[in-house]
């Protein structure tokens, strides 16, 4: 290039003027293509514009070199700058891709929200009315579990359900675990087969894990051997606008998991089966109630007077009648009324309400089964709890056996053996025994009630004031025998003065004709051989009012209209109430009674969560 501007004077002279003229025209006519574009628009850069319109002057040699040097190291810097940002760019996508369930729940839900938006902008439904869907997963688990690894059917199937994880293998393969009723199957979704209304990778980047989604394609298998669906369309239903708990930890905050009851079940498949076991419980006392002639009923759950049981209530108030009323303590009374009226046998299984405290084996509100069956006796009651309880327990576990954790699924195990005949224990005689005493069988008197209290006083046997025979009667019971049976057990013939609604025993003075079925130191029923002498019950609620007056605030009132009802003529009648969340309790392996109550009461939240974040 320096040649080329050499001045004509230095050339040798045996060349002519046109000779050299040509030497140079190659070098001269190529110029353009030895220099770069930067060199190029340096070189036009550097020419100067003389005045009055005379012919540019070109900058010396070294000036346009240096001003095509800078040019081309800019273009060069502008190149990796342009590189750096979609690099830059791409990481950013990525890193968001793979960390989007780290982001604060905020951010998460705000996400979500505008991927529904950019769905409707679309013209589609974010919320879809229906998804045709024609079978659930268990169907298809059940019917297709034999086929080889990579055999495909054919079959084309409608499913639904929950999208608990999302993986995916490039760009034209994408995994997901479908939960649905308690059932998984794998989605096995590959470009190739799609034939969605959108892309492929447009309607699976709008599925999340959580995701409500319906999957329409052909069931098989795949090289792997686990059973799936190869799907012609996925479309999401129903969006999760939270994140989920990271599957390897799980849900464990009880706080959490009661309060949320619905993300309980969804992120614990165990909380689902101790439902389904206690609706199986349920369904099988209404199924053996309803073969021996027995009508299910319902009663008042609001109540002018709160009778049928020992216990506080809760009250309410009626506008309209300006009147206090009292939930239900127990739909006793309502149901033997009923028997008076001639419906000889008669249950209800329903909401009771006791405004007491709330620990591991008691809940303000609790569900009870109560019959009462004209014509029988306590004995006859005993032999239909053990029939009707072992028989439920070989039903469902398929043995009379059947192992529990009393100290929670991390203790030790303890086997429960529910088969009849159930032992049968005497309180009175079994305090007598165990404490080497013989007690003042007139329980209502003074002298009986200081015995007691001396006793529980030696064998430091709690009993919050008031002291009333009563209420140590039942602490002593508590200590000598309850908190000493594991497997199911009677306890008989408790004192009248505990018993108000129940009828004396024909051959023991002082005592009744009732029972109480325990397990592992728990009541689970009560029953008894009912009072139908008007005149006896009106004396047993007289002295109940007494106990209330002395600070008993759960001794019953007195219910005249009850009395009444008896005038009319009670048959002689058996009683019994069972208390469904402590056997579900026993049968579900959970010490916690929050554990089979959907929804337990809780404490109220003091700092309650910002709208739209969890309540964690």
């Amino acid at each position: 290039m320096r040649l080329a501007l050499l001045p004509l004077t230095r050339l040798k002279p045996n060349h002519t003027l046109r000779s050299s003229l040509s030497f140079f025209r190659p070098i001269l006519t190529n110029r353009s293509l030895m220099t770069t574009p930067a060199e190029n628009a340096a070189a036009g850069a550097a020419s100067t514009e003389a005045p009055n319109g005379e012919t540019p002057q070109k900058l010396p040699a070294c000036e346009r070199k240096r001003l095509a040097r800078e040019a081309k190291a800019a273009a060069a810097a502008a190149k990796k700058a342009e590189r750096e940002a979609k690099m830059s760019e791409q990481k950013a996508a990525k890193a968001a891709k793979v960390s989007d369930e780290d982001l604060d729940p905020t951010q998460y839900r705000n996400n979500r929200l505008a991927e529904l938006d950019a769905i409707r902008a679309s013209g589609r439904e974010a919320y879809p009315h229906k998804w045709p869907v024609d079978s659930s997963v268990a169907e298809v688990t059940k019917k297709y579990t034999d086929l080889e690894p990579g055999q495909h059917t054919g079959d084309v199937v409608c499913l639904a359900g929950r999208a608990m994880s999302k993986r995916e293998s490039g760009k034209h393969m994408v995994f997901y675990d479908l939960w649905q009723d308690g059932h998984k199957i794998q989605v096995m979704s590959v470009a190739q087969d799609w034939a969605g209304d959108v892309d492929f990778a447009t309607a699976h980047k709008e599925i999340h894990r959580g995701d409500i989604i319906g999957v329409k394609g052909v069931i098989g298998k795949s090289k792997r051997g686990e059973l799936s669906i190869f799907p012609s369309e996925v479309r999401l239903l129903s969006a999760c606008m939270h994140m989920l708990p990271k599957a390897q930890f799980g849900l464990k905050d009880q706080e959490v998991r009661f309060r949320q009851r619905y993300l309980d079940l969804i992120m614990n498949p165990g909380v689902r089966e101790t439902f389904q076991r206690r609706s199986q419980i349920i369904a099988y006392i209404r199924s053996y109630l309803g073969n021996r002639g027995f009508m299910e009923v319902e009663t008042p759950m609001m109540n002018m007077i709160p009778g049928g049981a020992s216990a506080k209530p809760f009250i309410t108030h009626h506008n309209e009648l300006d009147l206090d009323l009292y939930m239900r303590i127990a739909p006793e009374l309502y149901l033997k009324m009923l028997v008076v009226g001639g419906l000889d046998r008669v249950f209800e299984i329903g909401k009771n309400f006791r405004n007491e405290g709330i620990d591991l084996t008691h809940n303000p509100e609790f569900t009870s089964c109560e019959f009462y069956m004209a014509y029988a006796d306590y004995n006859d009651l005993m032999d239909m709890t053990e029939e009707m309880i072992s028989g439920m327990v070989k039903s469902i576990f398929g043995t009379y056996k059947v192992t529990f954790h009393p100290e929670g699924p991390e203790g030790p195990a303890s086997e429960i053996d529910f088969a009849p005949p159930w032992k049968r224990v005497s309180m009175v005689e079994e305090i007598e025994r165990q404490a080497s005493v013989s007690l003042n069988r007139d329980f209502g008197s003074e002298e009986a009630r200081q015995q007691l209290d001396g006793l529980a006083t030696k064998y430091d046997v709690e009993c919050p004031a008031p002291r009333t025979s009563a209420r140590l009667l039942d602490k002593l019971c508590g200590f000598f025998i309850e908190d000493k049976i594991v497997n199911p057990t009677f306890i008989t013939e408790h004192p009248q003065i505990m018993s108000p609604l129940a009828k004396w025993h024909r051959s023991k003075p002082g005592l009744t004709e009732r029972f109480e079925g325990f397990i592992m130191g728990k009541e689970i029923c009560n029953a008894y051989t009912e009072l139908n002498d008007p005149v006896k019950q009106l004396a047993c609620f007289t002295a109940q009012a007494k106990a209330k007056a002395e600070g008993d605030d759960e001794a019953c009132d007195v219910d005249n209209g009850f009395v009444t009802a008896l005038e009319y003529g009670l048959p002689p009648t058996g009683g019994w109430g069972l208390g469904v969340d402590r056997l579900c309790m026993f049968l579900t392996d959970n010490i916690n009674i929050k554990e089979v109550i959907l929804y337990p009461a809780m404490k109220p939240i003091v700092n309650k969560p910002a709208e739209g974040e969890q309540q964690h």
